[in-house]
């Protein structure tokens, strides 16, 4: 089943045109990689798959919905059917773990106490992180902050997750182990669109390539021997 379908999308920031023509699909639990120099249109390209950027040109199907009619009373529907994994985790610096989960469900209109907190353990146990719930982000490392921000995404059971950088300001070791959290939420059918510039997890986590690549997007399907 296809998450994402773009055909013949022309991507802006403001009024340049970044990436044209842009088609590709992404279907249930697939990870694909996203790739390009700075400056290429990844960001831009993540932006207009949940709704920061306005589709100009094309069309797009993205969880269900068409952005080229999506209303802005919509916007925040699908963003409940999508996962944003940033690289500076973007976590409440002012609440605890717990609390920057909670801010998320009662912002998307969960009201149940009892089923917020059924939902909040769930996806901190599924990042291995249950333990860490009463702490302050400020109190936590690199790594585990990004994972308490897969958490985060995974809150509202999305179709698709979409990672911009979200192993740029980690360790070697630590990113290794973000990829396989990344890869196991894959499994469990849940679409993983990954911008990245670290090449090298290309040949460590072989996946469908997707590169921006002057003003166009090239579909590096990914081979077997």
């Amino acid at each position: 089943m296809s998450i994402v379908h773009l055909q013949k999308v022309d991507v802006y920031q403001k009024d340049f045109l970044v990436l044209e023509k842009v088609t590709f699909q992404i279907t249930t639990g697939e990870f694909v990689f996203l790739i390009g120099a700075t400056g290429s249109g990844k960001s831009s390209l993540l932006k207009t798959l949940y709704a920061d950027l306005p589709l100009q040109e094309g069309e797009a199907e993205i969880v269900g919905q068409h952005l080229s009619s999506l209303k802005n009373s919509a916007i925040p529907f699908l963003r409940r059917k999508i996962g944003v994994v940033f690289q500076d985790f973007q976590l409440l610096s002012d609440r605890s773990i717990y609390d920057n989960l909670s801010f998320v469900l009662n912002a998307t209109g969960w009201k149940d106490k009892k089923s917020m907190d059924e939902r909040i353990h769930l996806v901190l146990h599924k990042v291995g992180m249950v333990d860490k719930r009463k702490h302050f982000p400020h109190e936590l490392s690199g790594g585990e902050q990004q994972r308490v921000s897969i958490a985060r995404a995974l809150l509202n059971e999305p179709q698709l997750i979409l990672a911009d950088e979200p192993t740029g300001n980690l360790d070697p070791k630590t990113t290794e182990s973000i990829m396989h959290l990344l890869r196991q939420i894959c499994q469990g059918g849940t679409a993983v669109l990954m911008a990245t510039h670290e090449h090298n997890l290309l040949d460590k986590f072989p996946a469908r390539t997707l590169e921006c690549k002057l003003g166009k997007l090239i579909d590096h399907q990914l081979t077997t021997a």
